[in-house]
């Protein structure tokens, strides 16, 4: 009877479990898939981890974009893991990106979803050294103006917020070893709920990716969404509620 109730408390666990790992999967699209990302499409291809969500496009290396919820419940001590390596759940026909082919690039393996969003646990902050997570950004974007945003970002949840974000580049300036595409521009919409949940602000960046943003501040690159979305034909936050949306992608964050 003890091994009875033990064992169906275990299969309970295991089912909770599971659920909880599903939840944290849909709550990174919790408010839209931005171009309709899907299993099917190898250069928009949805891949849905516990740490983020991502559209992967094969043909030019890096993600189109990657989605994540921040909260405090992701933060914590860990320290960075630096373990870069290619993705294995790629499809077979997808040849993965290598660590390798950024070498002697002058680009830094830059993290669309950064390894400080994910210090709970070393297998969270490790999910995000997987190569397509990474796009090639100039070291001055990387290090300088994308570093302090996400910082900034972190700094709102010390405050209680609660994050929903979604990063990714557009144009392209020429390509490394391969097949790896460096983009022109990198760019990162952000929605900001406060404490109860509730939808109050949004902040949308645009970034050249390039040497010249050095000893900028990110706020000098603000844009609005609506900006973003005519660059890159996606649609943002699209199940937030319609007025809503509208009011906060024509807006500049202040």
């Amino acid at each position: 009877m003890i091994l009875r109730v033990i064992t169906i408390k275990l299969i309970l666990l295991l089912l909770l479990t599971g659920c909880s790992l599903e939840i944290n999967k849909k709550d990174h699209l919790k408010y839209g898939n931005p171009s309709q990302a899907n299993t099917e499409d190898k250069n928009n291809y949805l891949m849905q981890k516990p740490q983020y969500a991502l559209s992967y496009n094969c043909k030019k290396g890096i993600a189109n974009w990657v989605s994540w919820q921040l909260d405090s419940s992701w933060l914590g001590d860990t320290k960075r893991a630096n373990d870069f390596r290619p993705d294995q759940d790629l499809p077979a026909d997808c040849e993965p990106v290598l660590p390798s082919d950024y070498r002697g690039s002058g680009y830094d393996r830059g993290h669309l979803t950064p390894s400080g969003d994910r210090t709970n646990n070393q297998e969270d902050n490790s999910a995000t050294f997987l190569m397509t997570n990474m796009i090639p950004q100039s070291p001055a974007n990387n290090r300088e103006v994308w570093r302090e945003l996400e910082e900034y970002s972190r700094d709102l949840v010390d405050q209680g917020k609660e994050l929903y974000i979604i990063a990714g580049s557009d144009g392209q300036r020429k390509k490394l070893k391969r097949k790896v595409t460096v983009p022109v521009f990198t760019w990162k919409v952000i929605l900001v709920l406060n404490n109860s949940g509730k939808i109050e602000d949004a902040i949308a960046v645009r970034i050249p990716n390039a040497e010249r943003v050095a000893n900028k501040d990110w706020r000098d690159y603000l844009v609005t969404i609506d900006a973003i979305e005519k660059k890159t034909g996606y649609d943002f936050f699209s199940l937030v509620e319609k007025d809503q949306q509208k009011k906060l992608e024509a807006k500049v964050y202040q």
